[in-house]
């Protein structure tokens, strides 16, 4: 098999299995499915990706001015805190008012959703030491080579792949709400307590400076890699 197709492939599995757990962007990508349609889902899915697939190319040949901006990253971890309690709250509100079609009061607005998904996407940093990470290893085994080339079919597979693992959150949760009678209740406060779960393990996280930025910045410290 060509190298370069190994390390399209390779991008796209890690994209795609790192997608699964539920977290922020695909849970809300399964609310945005369930309360308006696909379309909308699919357009904020495209959103989060292409901020991840900018992220990816800054994390391969800018990772020493991102590991200097340490308070900034800070800043936007709190920020995306502070964006998983709404979400969390809004869908608790959603659920406690009874009505199906009742919609998250964070995603309850005219904002296009391929603009929303960049939005929530961009704040949240805990993608660049997860891709720095997994770039690291691939270089470390030489299946990803600093070559043009590679960097963009890598590049590319992570997109896809973050978009195939998306949609088995958009199309599973279309898929239950059309089953389960007043499904779209029930899933409010699944979806409010997963959000709330969240918020607390990251706030845990960020107080012990186990959270995925502070991994980050004490590799650089205590092995000097990139």
């Amino acid at each position: 098999m060509p190298n370069i197709i190994k390390v399209f492939l390779w991008g796209l599995v890690i994209s795609f299995l790192g997608s699964l757990p539920l977290g922020t962007l695909n849970v809300a990508a399964m609310q945005i499915g369930i309360q308006e349609s696909i379309r909308e889902a699919i357009w904020f899915s495209f959103g989060s990706l292409l901020v991840e697939m900018i992220y990816v190319r800054i994390s391969l040949v800018g990772i020493d001015w991102v590991r200097k901006q340490a308070t900034l990253m800070k800043w936007m971890e709190w920020v995306t805190l502070a964006i998983i309690v709404a979400l969390a709250i809004g869908s608790f509100v959603a659920a406690a008012k009874g009505g199906g079609n009742t919609k998250n009061i964070m995603l309850n607005n005219h904002l296009h959703r391929f603009l929303l998904g960049m939005l929530m996407c961009a704040i949240n940093p805990v993608q660049i030491p997860f891709w720095f990470g997994w770039s690291t290893v691939l270089f470390t085994k030489n299946i990803l080579q600093p070559v043009q080339s590679q960097y963009n079919v890598y590049i590319i597979g992570i997109g896809i792949g973050t978009l195939m693992g998306n949609c088995v959150f958009i199309f599973g949760g279309k898929w239950m709400v059309q089953r389960i009678a007043n499904s779209q209740q029930y899933l409010n406060w699944v979806i409010g307590g997963i959000f709330a779960l969240t918020a607390v393990i990251q706030l845990v996280k960020m107080l012990l400076h186990k959270d995925g930025v502070s991994k980050f910045h004490g590799e650089k410290q205590g092995h000097g890699i990139g």
